[in-house]
């Protein structure tokens, strides 16, 4: 169905896609703050603000918001990334209106109270623990630092139990009167609903102005910076005396507009992205090293983030490295085999017509389209742009990508200098 989109004079943006076929509606409240937007003195800020939005505002209590969605059986959460935050929710077609009035709410009048900055922050030092209890997540981040030491993406989201402890409610309420304004949001649904009905809710609920002509520029700026951050080429170990060994090899990726995305994809999955791919078939299948390993490609405003990982028993783990070594050097190289190609290829057209089956992926599609770059595609022009992607152009942007430097991180049983010049 058509995609259709707002404009207001006050910088709210509104983005909806209708889906008949449906009784649900999808709706999500963007705003542009993310960690990357905090200064290192209130690291993990915009994730506090995530939570302490949930917990009031001046015309209802944590309990009301929580028992309206239960009592329709909706179900309403948010998540805090590097670029944006989303308070989102999932109601049936007819609910749609109380989803949209406490959100608005939520965004608009939430109190923030000193007592519930207290409660919620345990909550938070709780949450880091348990990210901290699983090295699989912990190593990711790791790898982040170790490849952008000292820049805003590098910053893990979560911030630190101290950051956290320091934290005040005037710098909390200080940041969400920064960044919680109409120009930083986006309104995005996608269901069994019209864009007018939204507009029509969002009217008397958001400081919306005039509507803007069709097809006039948007009066917003992303995040433009000289030039991304360099890959540092770093190998970093932390000592855990964990049972495994959790490995990350990173490099820069591409940034979200640049247009050899669309090939890079297809290079990742044939990568790490399935069962068939090189990195499960050489250290699972045919080694059995580790129970799993895979690749992943991240992008942001100017930069982008490539990294590959696996997870094996520590005697294991030189010759792990050295096997997506061997793999990401043969990619580098020209070594994408047609038949590599042509199952990597289908394999992203497949999963990209999978993830917008339902509701919840159709809007998370419009959201973050709408407030990274401002262009929405649709999914005949995405599986155009992927069909057009040739092994020539998968080649040559394998090359481009990974023959930058690598950056290696190691978490486990490990001195610091034991993976000295393992990637040179």
């Amino acid at each position: 169905m058509p995609i259709s989109r707002t404009e207001f004079s006050s910088g709210l943006r509104v983005v909806t896609e209708r889906m008949p076929s449906v009784r649900s509606v999808s709706i999500g409240f963007w705003v542009q703050a993310g960690s990357r937007d905090e200064r290192p003195p209130i690291s993990g800020h915009c994730h506090f603000l995530e939570h302490l939005l949930f917990k009031g505002t001046a015309a209802r209590s944590a309990q009301d918001i929580a028992e309206a969605f239960d009592a329709v059986g909706g179900d309403v959460n948010a998540f805090t990334a590097k670029e944006y935050t989303c308070f989102y929710a999932r109601v049936l077609d007819r609910d749609l209106e109380l989803a949209v009035d406490h959100l608005a709410d939520m965004l608009q009048h939430s109190t923030i109270t000193a007592k519930d900055l207290d409660a919620e922050a345990q909550v938070i030092i709780e949450e880091i623990n348990m990210h901290e209890d699983s090295p699989e997540d912990v190593v990711h981040d790791l790898a982040t630092e170790a490849l952008w030491p000292g820049h805003p993406l590098g910053r893990p989201i979560l911030g630190t139990p101290e950051r956290i402890r320091a934290a005040s409610r005037s710098s909390v309420r200080g940041f969400y009167r920064r960044h919680y304004v109409p120009g930083n949001l986006v309104v995005a649904a996608a269901g069994n609903v019209t864009h007018d009905e939204v507009v029509r809710m969002l009217r008397s609920r958001m400081p919306v102005g005039r509507a803007l002509r069709s097809g006039q520029a948007p009066a917003w700026n992303l995040r433009r910076h000289s030039r991304p951050p360099r890959s540092s080429g770093a190998t970093v170990v932390k000592r855990r005396a964990t049972e495994q060994a959790h490995i990350v090899v990173s490099t820069n990726g591409l940034n979200r507009t640049d247009p050899d995305r669309f090939a890079f994809a297809v290079v990742n999955t044939a990568l790490g992205g399935g069962m068939s791919s090189r990195l499960f078939q050489e250290i699972r299948e045919k080694r059995g090293l580790a129970y799993t390993a895979y690749s992943y490609h991240g992008q942001y405003t100017e930069a982008g983030l490539f990294s590959a990982y696996a997870a094996t028993a520590p005697a294991n783990a030189a010759t792990v490295v050295a096997l997506i070594r061997r793999e990401l050097e043969d990619m580098r190289d020209g070594g994408l085999r047609s038949d590599e190609f042509d199952r990597a290829k289908g394999h992203v057209k497949g999963a990209t017509v999978l993830s917008l089956e339902d509701p919840g992926g159709r809007m998370s599609r419009l959201g973050k389209s709408e407030i990274a770059h401002g262009e929405i595609l649709s999914l005949n022009e995405s599986l155009r742009r992927i069909s057009t992607v040739s092994l020539d152009d998968a080649r040559r942007v394998a090359h481009r990508v990974l023959s930058q430097p690598m950056t290696l991180t190691v978490l486990g049983p490990f001195s610091k200098t034991a993976f000295a010049g393992a990637l040179e």
